[in-house]
Formats: structure tokens, C-alpha cells, sequence
């Protein structure tokens, strides 16, 4: 069982809002016709645990989850450190800004938003094949 709650009338916005991409991928995801749940990683702790398995929800390693290139991040480490995935989670904890970008879930399925715009193709494949004139059947 995961610790991530997925819901297919839900949609999960991890996001920063201390960053633009959090803040245009918030207001793209507040405007949508779903029940939304957003988690501000600047205001809120995800567990480590939570993380494993967002990473692993996108396919990713922890390690990809974080902006190597993040003045934070290259304060103590280089964009080539090599750490273990428990020692990433806590560059996560330590350094929540340094996730490199928001993170859509909507059901089972994981999206990372590299564009807020990236979220408005995932509101689209809802509603394929729906006409938008609704005097239309």
C-alpha cells in the first residue's frame, strides 16, 4: 500500500511556492474542475518515504528529483556528487527548494511539470472525445 493517496476525482499538486514553476503550475491546477489537494514543500514536510515513492511514481531516482544546479545544493555538493538515496532525501528535507520541479499526481499516475502548461495536456486527455458545446451530443 502506498503512502501517497490516489484518488482518479483527485488531483495532488506538490509543488514550491516560493518558485515561478510553483507558483503558475498552483494557479494552472487551481483553475482545473477537480478536487485539488496541494502540498507546499516550503510550508509542509513530505517524509522520506513519501519521496521514495513519488520518485519511483515518475520513474526517477531520488537524486533526480533535485536541481543539481540550485545555488543551495551546490553551496555544500557539485552537480556530479555521488550520494546514497538516504543522504538525497535528506538534501530534500534539509533543502526543499532544491526539488527541481512540481509534481502532478491524478489517480495512480505521476507527472512532473517541467512547464505549467505541461498540466493543461493531462486536463486534455480527460476529456477527449467530450464535446465542449454541450447543445452537442
Amino acid at each position: 500500500m502506498g503512502f501517497i493517496s490516489t484518488d482518479k476525482n483527485k488531483i495532488t499538486l506538490i509543488y514550491n511556492s516560493n518558485t515561478s514553476l510553483g507558483k503558475q503550475t498552483y494557479a494552472y491546477v487551481s483553475a482545473s474542475e477537480k478536487d485539488i489537494l496541494t502540498l507546499d514543500i516550503s510550508k509542509t514536510d513530505i517524509t522520506g518515504t513519501q519521496w521514495v515513492e513519488i520518485a519511483e511514481g515518475l520513474d526517477l531516482q531520488v537524486s533526480d528529483l533535485i536541481n543539481k544546479e540550485h545555488p543551495n545544493f551546490q553551496k555544500s555538493y557539485d552537480e556530479n556528487t555521488q550520494l546514497e538515496a538516504s543522504d538525497w532525501l535528506k538534501v530534500i528535507k534539509k533543502h526543499p527548494e532544491t526539488v527541481a520541479f512540481p509534481i502532478v499526481i491524478k489517480g495512480d499516475q505521476f507527472h512532473k511539470i517541467e512547464n505549467p502548461s505541461d498540466f493543461v495536456s493531462l486536463i486534455d486527455a480527460d476529456s477527449a472525445g467530450v464535446s465542449r458545446n454541450p447543445a452537442k451530443k
